[in-house]
């Protein structure tokens, strides 16, 4: 993709983030935290990487068109999912992680806010105060998701978060549990939050693109801190899509592989809504 998007024009304010509308009925949240490549002037100034590195980086640890792939998936869709979309690059925030010492990628420089690359060179300097990132960017996209969630809980009686990231074929050096298979698509769960069932419908829809499996090279689901063990109508699914399944690594176009992604997304959105 080779391109930093980032400039004065790009506004520091809460359209950071999108909650995009779908059927009144239906459970279903994509959510798309890692696809934007977006960079405030204001954030760019504190990365240390030159231009030229900054758009390798972001070749690197972007979920490139998962953002479109939801978007057709939404369009394609018996009953209209919801969106929730990061516009904001992930090395602004990483609005999945904790924001505290329970966050486990610290150990790689990589919490909230990332000090270090996906190859664990410098990204910032070792005294960034974190705090207003995490007050300007990470806090407000926090509510917004858990008020997304609490609105579809209201409508439905329970949420389905189906969280759409893609990661790479080769192990990157920042990955802690990267030394597992790497299947096409890798279904994350969480022990709380995901119900079997759930599983049995992902491994259903994305049956036919090459092999599923089952937390790796990545595990866990994202729920909203407010609703994380707490409420139980909140149902999450992280679906890990290797990149070269439909795109040139890394930064690459899209390929061949992406309509069939779209049409096994959307199976997997019309089952679980239904």
């Amino acid at each position: 993709m080779n391109d930093i998007r980032h400039s004065p024009g790009v506004p520091d304010t809460p359209d950071s983030f999108a909650f995009l509308p779908g059927a009144v009925h239906s459970p279903v949240i994509l959510h798309v935290p890692h696809s934007s490549r977006e960079i405030p002037a204001s954030v760019r100034a504190g990365i240390l990487l030159d231009d030229a590195e900054l758009a390798g980086e972001l070749d690197h640890i972007t979920d490139a068109y998962t953002a479109e792939l939801a978007s057709a998936a939404a369009e394609a869709a018996g009953l209209r999912p919801w969106r929730f979309v990061n516009r904001l690059s992930r090395l602004v925030v990483d609005p999945e992680r904790f924001p505290d010492e329970r966050e486990e990628m610290l150990a790689a420089g990589m919490g909230a806010v990332y000090t270090r690359t996906s190859h664990r060179a410098p990204l910032r300097a070792a005294d960034t105060d974190q705090r207003p990132l995490i007050d300007r960017w990470f806090h407000p996209y926090a509510r917004a998701m858990t008020a997304a969630v609490a609105d579809r809980l209201a409508a439905t009686g329970r949420a389905v978060i189906i969280d759409v990231h893609s990661y790479p074929t080769a192990r990157l050096p920042y990955e802690l549990h990267g030394d597992g298979p790497r299947p096409p698509i890798c279904l994350g769960t969480d022990s709380f939050h995901t119900p079997p069932e759930l599983v049995t419908l992902a491994e259903k829809a994305f049956a036919g693109l090459g092999g599923v499996g089952i937390d790796s090279p990545f595990s866990g689901a994202y729920v909203p801190l407010r609703h994380y063990e707490r409420e139980p109508g909140v149902a999450a699914l992280m679906v890990e899509i290797r990149r070269d399944t439909y795109m040139k690594e890394p930064g690459g176009p899209a390929g061949p592989g992406f309509a069939r992604l779209v049409t096994a997304l959307t199976a997997l959105v019309d089952a679980v809504g239904g």
